[in-house]
């Protein structure tokens, strides 16, 4: 599982029980570059069905690379990995979200995109801070 990996690819330390999880469900994937026995790149994503889409797409959710493996191409090898994953699984596109300022990111996608970024802006919602929101409307 992901019991041996280098410290600053994650975010927060592996939760075991979701790590499960996530495994088990066959639309979630995730790819993993490993040196030494140590995990030292990942991409996460996973493929969903939309009523207005003829066939499956698939979205990336976290691509990270440790500091010691950075600019060797890394990455790209992994994103690579998983659009193989989606082209076996019938889906016709992928895609990812990223801010502007995340200059590794953007020189990531751009190498391996076919569209200009456009001017997207991504809104995060804390479903626990909207609760009060939720039940107002709900009445």
């Amino acid at each position: 599982m992901l019991n041996n990996v280098a410290p600053d690819i994650f975010d927060d330390p592996i939760n075991i029980a979701q790590t499960k999880e996530f495994l088990a469900n066959p639309r979630h994937h995730l790819a993993v570059a490993i040196e030494d026995n140590l995990i030292v790149g990942f991409v996460s994503a996973v493929h969903y069905l939309h009523p207005d889409k003829p066939r499956p797409e698939l979205w990336i959710n976290e691509v990270s690379v440790a500091e010691t493996h950075r600019r060797q191409g890394l990455g790209k090898r992994l994103l690579l990995a998983i659009f193989e994953v989606a082209r076996e699984l019938g889906c016709i596109d992928a895609w990812v979200l990223t801010e502007r300022e995340n200059i590794a990111a953007m020189n990531l996608y751009s190498a391996l995109g076919n569209a200009a970024p456009s001017d997207c802006v991504m809104f995060e919602f804390r479903l626990e801070a909207a609760k009060d929101e939720i039940a107002r409307t709900s009445r």
